[in-house]
């Protein structure tokens, strides 16, 4: 079944990264956070929220419509005072209109159905000449196949049916840009980013971070019985036993208000 991101076992799901290096330096090169005020929507644990601030912005405001993801955003950033949590929807922040310099949203698009009622509320929030930034993945990153550093890859190979639901959700890019057009937004670039998720030491390692479905929600498709035939499938096709470098596909696409 779906992930359930109001169940308080899922709680620190997306808290236990940290945006890699490959990300801040493509943001920084086209975006200056010196000093700004930025918004996370869709903001989960909050990885993405503490990547704003090393980018050195002075202030984020993270938005979840789930308390327990902000629950446990909270708790990852416990120690940084230049964030403030609000529980709301991309529809509607309650946050104030042209008040912000940058907005991200990552990882949320494809959890939405209206996204020129998304995008419109991005840009009431934003500064004249403020930043858009959302970055997902469209269904031909989906569809690239299995291999050591693209995981996800295998999930389709082995249940077509997990590729069937990754493309039902995902906004081709002239979707995605035309609602940017259509809400206001100019200035529209497109990009790809092969984005480092994680190094594990072993195989192993790699096997058991599946296992617990960590930050992945399309196992909470799978049944465990499915998810252990799912580890299976890949331990067979990953060759050797040394680092697994795993990278995710994205498409970033950046809108000025």
């Amino acid at each position: 079944m779906p992930m359930n991101f109001h169940d308080p076992s899922n709680r620190t799901s997306y808290t236990t990264r940290t945006a890699d290096a490959s990300w801040l330096e493509l943001i920084s090169k086209h975006l200056n956070l010196q000093g700004k005020q930025a918004v996370d929507i869709g903001c989960g644990g909050g990885i993405y929220t503490h990547a704003l601030l090393t980018l050195g912005a002075e202030h984020v405001t993270g938005v979840d419509y789930s308390a327990e993801m902000l629950k446990g955003a909270e708790s990852n950033l416990a120690n940084l005072d230049a964030v403030t949590w609000i529980q709301g929807d991309a529809y509607q922040t309650a946050l104030p209109s042209e008040h912000y310099d940058a907005v991200l949203e990552r990882a949320l698009i494809h959890h939405l159905n209206n996204l020129p009622a998304c995008f419109t509320e991005a840009h009431r929030i934003l500064r004249p000449g403020g930043t858009l930034i959302v970055q997902d993945r469209t269904p031909e990153d989906c569809l690239l196949p299995g291999s050591s550093t693209h995981i996800r890859g295998f999930f389709s190979e082995k249940y077509p049916r997990l590729a069937e639901i990754e493309i039902s959700r995902r906004h081709p890019s002239e979707e995605v840009i035309k609602a940017l057009q259509i809400s206001g937004f100019h200035d529209i670039q497109e990009l790809k980013l092969e984005e480092l998720r994680a190094v594990y030491d072993h195989p192993e390692a790699l096997l058991e971070d599946l296992r617990r479905r960590t930050g992945r929600s399309i196992l909470h498709e799978c049944s465990d019985t499915e998810l252990e035939e799912l580890i299976s499938y890949i331990s067979e096709n990953i060759k050797g036993s040394g680092p697994i470098i795993e990278k995710d596909p994205w498409t970033i696409w950046l809108a000025k208000a």
